[in-house]
């Protein structure tokens, strides 16, 4: 399970959030092996007075924060920041200054879904990876 939060100006967020929704997409199902209709993607559009960052930063900013249950190696979880960053700069055009991503993680029993707790749920894909 994962849940992708993405930050950025209303006016660039804009312009690219289907883009940039299957670029992560396609980063976390090769990386992390969740199965392909696994997308949770929430974007938050901000106005410029509502998203201070610091200088050398430009519109184009965002913050990508990913939630997801404990359990993945750490090289799993650099090789995933490492794509993600690739691939947006790449395919986006965001600088890499530009691009800020944080893994958050937290046990199964802190999860919900299904009517369950996290650690009750039977996944159909692996969290050891």
């Amino acid at each position: 399970m994962s849940q992708i939060k993405i930050y950025g100006l209303r006016t660039n967020l804009n312009e690219i959030k289907l883009q940039l929704s299957d670029i992560i997409h396609n980063c976390i199902v090769e990386t992390l092996q969740l199965p392909i209709s696994k997308r949770f993607h929430r974007f938050i559009n901000l106005d410029k007075d509502d998203f201070l960052y610091p200088k050398g930063r430009t519109d184009a900013y965002i913050i990508i924060e990913i939630l997801m249950i404990s359990g993945r190696t750490s090289s799993t979880k650099k090789r995933l920041i490492k794509m993600l960053i690739k691939k947006i700069n790449e395919q986006l055009h965001i600088s890499l200054n530009d691009i800020e991503i944080t893994i958050i993680e937290s046990e199964a029993f802190n999860w919900g879904f299904r009517g369950l707790t996290g650690d009750e749920v039977n996944l159909n894909y692996k969290l050891n990876i």
